[in-house]
């Protein structure tokens, strides 16, 4: 077997912002030769296919102006440091959707983009809601809606929803729930 593991000589860092570390390594490769690495460091966060009583999703719609566009969603959001990701779902639903659920179930982890972006995301399926209202942070403007499962499912499959974690989430959840 192959040893395929980079050993990090140097580490300096390029930016520090309210989210995100960027860092720029040098490693050594498995050949022995140097090679420079670029991370982007992030706390971790979560995303939450919230489905209600009639099996539809909630989604979020909102401007990502990375992308100069409004992506849909799921409600998601970035984890506080030391704050276990559980707690960070129940937040971002009270927050976004403005609902409780009483049935939550892992949908595992996902890795948005291994080459640089150092997130991990733990995705939930949260069922038997209560509503709360929502509460939004004053630097959040999104539209909430609510779309029939099935819809949501065709729409990852088809390409027309690409945010990953969102995809992710609804094609676990349709394997796990025979949906």
């Amino acid at each position: 077997m192959i040893d395929m593991m980079e050993q990090m000589v140097e580490t300096h860092e390029k930016f520090r912002g309210r989210i995100i570390r960027v860092k720029e390594d040098v490693v050594i490769l498995p050949n022995g030769k140097e090679a420079r690495r670029e991370i982007v460091e992030h706390p971790g966060g979560v995303g939450i296919l919230v489905l209600d009583g009639q099996n539809r999703a909630a989604l979020v719609k909102q401007y990502r102006y990375a992308f100069t566009r409004c992506l849909r969603e799921i409600p998601a959001g970035k984890m506080e440091p030391g704050e276990e990701p559980e707690v960070t779902a129940r937040r971002e639903l009270r927050e976004e959707v403005g609902v409780e659920a009483a049935q939550w179930a892992s949908l595992g982890r996902m890795i948005p983009s291994p080459g640089c972006y150092g997130e991990m995301l733990h995705l939930y399926l949260a069922r038997g809601l209560t509503p709360v209202g929502q509460q939004l942070d004053e630097d959040e403007f999104l539209q909430l809606e609510w779309v029939p499962f099935e819809i949501l499912k065709q729409a990852c499959l088809e390409g027309t929803v690409i945010d990953g974690k969102t995809v992710t989430a609804v094609l676990r959840a349709a394997g796990l729930l025979d949906l």
